[in-house]
């Protein structure tokens, strides 16, 4: 009986913890190394010091008025929490989701020097991960007044660092072109010095 079932059973056992738990992992770190080395390191940024400043795959929370802010993030127990990604599980008749928005709605309006204008969505909601680094553009747009009177800078000049960093749409067709706020931010920082 033992000979006829348990050790067939270990047989594939242990087989399939070695295809499964070392040999596959080894070649799909090894493939991403190879195809995407920047992504599977974490797409760093250093600073002139060498030292990592952040990911622009990770969002990161700015909240001065001289920064473009990022999406909210729904990661606990601090926000944009790469160990907790996550979305805020909040459907969209929950009257708390509801109430998160409109209070988020009301603090941009608050900051912005159009009251009148409509607050882009990404702006207020968070995103599936609670980690996206990116904002479309019409978020950027809508925080160039703000960004540039905290820097004491022209609205064209900060627009056209928005440019810069303006991602297109993926093959030229998939999704809608995009900001990553870390580039931007840091962008900001040393033109403006």
């Amino acid at each position: 009986m033992f000979r006829e079932i348990v050790r067939p059973s270990l047989t594939v056992f242990v087989a399939l913890t070695v295809l499964c738990g070392v040999v596959y992992p080894l070649l799909v770190t090894g493939a991403a190394q190879i195809a995407f080395h920047d992504k599977a390191e974490g797409s760093f940024i250093v600073d002139k010091d060498g030292k990592a400043v952040g990911s622009t795959l990770i969002g990161q929370p700015f909240t001065e008025a001289k920064y473009f802010w990022e999406r909210p993030s729904a990661t606990l127990p601090s926000p944009y929490n790469a160990s907790a990604s996550s979305g805020s599980n909040l459907g969209p008749t929950n009257p708390a989701l509801v109430d998160s928005v409109r209070a988020r709605v009301e603090a941009v309006k608050a900051t912005s020097t159009d009251k009148e204008k409509p607050v882009p969505i990404d702006l207020v909601t968070a995103s599936a991960s609670g980690l996206d680094p990116h904002i479309s553009l019409a978020a950027a747009e809508y925080q160039v007044a703000r960004v540039a009177k905290a820097r004491s800078m022209t609205e064209e000049a900060v627009m056209q660092a928005v440019a810069r960093h303006t991602l297109d749409r993926t093959f030229g067709l998939l999704g809608e072109p995009c900001v990553n706020v870390l580039e931007l931010n840091l962008d900001l920082e040393t033109s403006s010095h």
